[in-house]
């Protein structure tokens, strides 16, 4: 999907603008609704069970609406069944309103006006989001699994040496998927019973996680762009499915130069005159995705990464202090990472292990 330009969208929400506006607060089993007339004044207040059956009735052959409502778990299904009941859905970046989320009088009935109050009269003020389609949802519902299944199996194992160590025994170092074959011996007896059914979960985990791992595989036929994206280091099925899935297009930000940004791997600011302090970076956007990232940059800066500008560059920055310039390496690494897979998305070209300067390659 094309992304409009600033100017370009203002335009179309002047133009397209429905005569009434409303404000939608989201909860889990009430959502809480403020409609206002042409003139910003509150004509109706009410609440809507959070079910696409009670939103049919509610809003279904009702006068077109200019309807904002914050992102949350709801608002994707909410925002595809108001656009297709004919409705001006606008979904707010909750994150970026702090007039709604730090606000000192909060109550789910003034979030709702002051949604509405925004949306008519500037929509940028919220900060909208665009939803990914039900399609590419599915595909990233299927890396949000594995990501639990994963997490699930590290908490076990954690559980399972501790137990082992707190008898006097010792696990082997091995990989995840080889530690319930060579966790039989290094059990103590007296830990046989309470092991036993935590190292079958971990061979089930094992399991269902490369199971998923192949679906992962297969969704390089769907986007043909996760082929592009894995032949950076680092990249592999995952990483580069998680980007394609979380980004949803190449045009999800300005530049590719906001990739990092837009992942939180940037630097916080906060200056103010001469003062401009060093801050922790925003670790906003997308946390699994960043994470990955960050796996992808310490394997390039490890001793089995491959020879490339980007190691050398990151290597080089790791070189001037201790552990923390390390980290910060790693990190640097990361979100130029970022940059770089979105400007390959974009361009369609694989990765260049060293690229040539524009006179060079001119």
């Amino acid at each position: 999907m094309r992304k409009l330009s600033k100017q370009a969208q203002r335009k179309q929400w002047a133009q397209d603008k429905p005569a009434m506006t409303m404000g939608i607060d989201v909860g889990d089993r009430f959502s809480h609704v403020c409609l206002l007339d042409d003139e910003g004044e509150v004509v109706e207040r009410d609440r809507v069970r959070s079910t696409e059956a009670a939103f049919r009735r509610h809003f279904e052959g009702a006068p077109r609406l200019r309807i904002a409502l914050e992102c949350g778990t709801h608002s994707p299904w909410m925002s595809r069944l108001l656009k297709q009941l004919g409705h001006q859905a606008i979904v707010a970046n909750a994150r970026k309103v702090p007039t709604i989320t730090q606000s000192e009088s909060k109550n789910d009935g003034r979030d709702a006006e002051q949604l509405a109050l925004m949306a008519a009269f500037n929509p940028k003020l919220l900060s909208p989001l665009e939803h990914r389609s039900l399609l590419r949802q599915q595909d990233l519902n299927l890396i949000q699994a594995r990501a639990i299944l994963v997490k699930a199996r590290t908490m076990i194992v954690n559980a399972l040496r501790g137990l082992v160590k707190s008898a006097g025994g010792r696990l082997p170092a091995c990989s995840t998927e080889s530690l319930p074959d060579r966790a039989a011996g290094a059990v103590p007896p007296a830990l046989t019973d309470v092991a036993g059914p935590l190292v079958e979960q971990i061979a089930r985990l094992n399991l269902q996680i490369a199971a998923m791992d192949q679906q992962i595989e297969k969704l390089a036929i769907k986007y043909p762009e996760i082929g592009t994206l894995r032949s950076a280091p680092g990249v592999g099925a995952l990483v580069a499915a998680a980007y394609v899935l979380t980004l949803d297009r190449p045009n999800a930000v300005p530049s590719s130069r906001s990739a990092g940004a837009f992942l939180g791997l940037r630097p916080g600011q906060s200056q103010s005159g001469d003062s401009d302090p060093q801050r922790r970076i925003t670790r906003t956007g997308n946390t699994y995705l960043r994470c990955l990232l960050v796996q992808s940059a310490q394997y390039i800066l490890g001793r089995f990464g491959p020879d490339c500008a980007l190691r050398r560059w990151g290597l080089k920055l790791a070189q001037s202090g201790g552990k923390r310039a390390k980290k910060r390496a790693i990190v640097a690494v990361a979100r130029k990472l970022a940059v770089i897979l979105l400007s390959m998305w974009r361009s369609g070209q694989r990765f260049q292990p060293f690229p040539l300067s524009a006179p060079a390659a001119a």
